[in-house]
Parts: C-alpha cells; sequence; structure tokens
C-alpha cells in the first residue's frame, strides 16, 4: 500500500508521444533483412520479388551509369513545380475561405464537387488541354495538390482561437497584421499537416503522369522495366520513389520543426 504522506507521481506527461529515430532505421532495416533472408532461403520467389542485395546492385549500376540521375531529375522538376504551384494557390484560396464569407459558400461548393474526382482519370484531359509535353503533367500535379491544400487551410482558419483575434482588434491591428501574426501562425500546424498528404498526393500523380506521356521520369523508367518483365529495374524504381517520399516526409518534418518551434 503507497505512503499516504509520499510524494504524487507526476501524471501530466501523457499524450505527447516523441518520435524515436533508431525504432523507425530498426523497423526498416528489418524488414529488408527480412525479405533478404526469404530471398536466400528460397521461400520467396526472386523471379517475381528479387532480393534487396540484387536491387542494390542494380541501383549501383545505374548510378554509376547515371541514368538513374537521368530518369530522376525531370521527375524531381515536374514534382517541385507541380507542387509548389498548386500548394502556392491552394493557401491563398484556403486564406480567403477561411476569412471571407463572400467567398466562402461558392468557393467550398465549387471544391466539394471538384476534389472527389480521380485526378488520374483526368490526365487524358490535361494533354488535350495542354498537349503532350510538360504542361499537362505540372497541370496534374498542381490541380491534384490544390484541393487538399484548400481544405487543411481554410481548416486551419477555422481552428483559429477566435479570442486572439479579437485581442489583436482590441490592440487595433490592421487585417493584414491580424493574419500575418495571428491567423497564419495558429493555422500553420493544419497547412503543415496538409502538405504531408500532398506532397504523397503528388507523387502517386508525377508518376501516373509520366507513364502515361513521357520518356523520361521515374513513372517512364517504372512502366518501360515493367513491360519488359525486368523486376530488378522495375523494384530498383519503386525503392527510388519510396526513397524520394521518406526524404520529402524528412524535409516537411524538419520544416515543421523550424516554424513550429514557438508551441
Amino acid at each position: 500500500m503507497p505512503r499516504l504522506d509520499g510524494p504524487v507521481a507526476f501524471r501530466g506527461g501523457g499524450f505527447a508521444p516523441r518520435e524515436r529515430t533508431w525504432a523507425a532505421v530498426a523497423t526498416l532495416v528489418g524488414a529488408v533483412a527480412l525479405w533478404q533472408a526469404g530471398a536466400s532461403a528460397g521461400v520467396i520467389p526472386t523471379l517475381f520479388l528479387p532480393a534487396p542485395a540484387a536491387i542494390a546492385r542494380t541501383l549501383w549500376t545505374l548510378t554509376l551509369s547515371g541514368e538513374l540521375w537521368n530518369q530522376l531529375a525531370p521527375s524531381l522538376m515536374r514534382l517541385a513545380v507541380g507542387w509548389i504551384v498548386g500548394t502556392v494557390f491552394g493557401i491563398a484560396i484556403g486564406l480567403a475561405v477561411g476569412l471571407s464569407s463572400t467567398l466562402r459558400s461558392p468557393a467550398m461548393a465549387l471544391v466539394s464537387a471538384l476534389f472527389p474526382i480521380p485526378k488520374i482519370a483526368l490526365v487524358p484531359l490535361f494533354i488535350i488541354w495542354f498537349g503532350i509535353g510538360e504542361g499537362s503533367k505540372l497541370a496534374t500535379l498542381a490541380f491534384g495538390v490544390f484541393f487538399p491544400t484548400v481544405i487543411a487551410t481554410a481548416g486551419g482558419v477555422d481552428n483559429v482561437p477566435r479570442g486572439l483575434i479579437r485581442m489583436g482588434q482590441s490592440f487595433g491591428l490592421s487585417r493584414w497584421a491580424i493574419i500575418r501574426k495571428i491567423v497564419l501562425p495558429a493555422a500553420m500546424p493544419a497547412i503543415l499537416s496538409g502538405f504531408r498528404v500532398t506532397t504523397a498526393i503528388a507523387i502517386v500523380l508525377l508518376v501516373a503522369a509520366e507513364m502515361i506521356g513521357a520518356e523520361r521520369g521515374i513513372g517512364a523508367f517504372v512502366l518501360s522495366a515493367g513491360n519488359l518483365y525486368d523486376t530488378d529495374n522495375l523494384l530498383a524504381g519503386i525503392v527510388v520513389l519510396s526513397v524520394l517520399g521518406i526524404t520529402v516526409s524528412w524535409a516537411i518534418g524538419r520544416l515543421e520543426r523550424f516554424l513550429l518551434n514557438w508551441r
């Protein structure tokens, strides 16, 4: 039986999960090790699923020959430009929706009508509008990123404590000052959480757009390898996409730490 006059244990540390990098790394390394062990033991048929060692050799060969960068560079350019364009317009419209009663209902009606449409299904239409070149691919990415960004931004603005806004008004702050100093910082967590979703969407749409109409790019590379039943190159391209997703997620995490260090 605990002592009644003893110190009371601190119970306020819950609901504050911490990142453990070693656990993430150990999980990935363990999964790859099991995969390699299964392939070496013959449990996993390497004809259909090459071993990690074979994929690593293929990646090394592609890197030395320069083919990996030739395929990756166009994809990175399309991903960056399409995501930035969709994000900039999405944040602007999201802020307008969250702050303006005039624009709120019409804009959200359009977003609700267009957001559920699979963006991959619109790729042929974008090709008709913008041609088979870069325009259709960038439009696909920007269109896919735009709507989730609008929703995340508008939701973040709606969740800003109205007491803070009224306090800023009582101190005589201008509308722009309130947006810049109160609304944007308070909505930033929701906006950055939306970034994690939109970057994943952008990578999926990037691969789809490149598979439909591109000579260079990771999506075109994966499609070509699949058509030739070249599973080593196919899995190598998939690994590159996975590493790209992990890298982007890590970069967003660092951005969150930088922009939300006030929390």
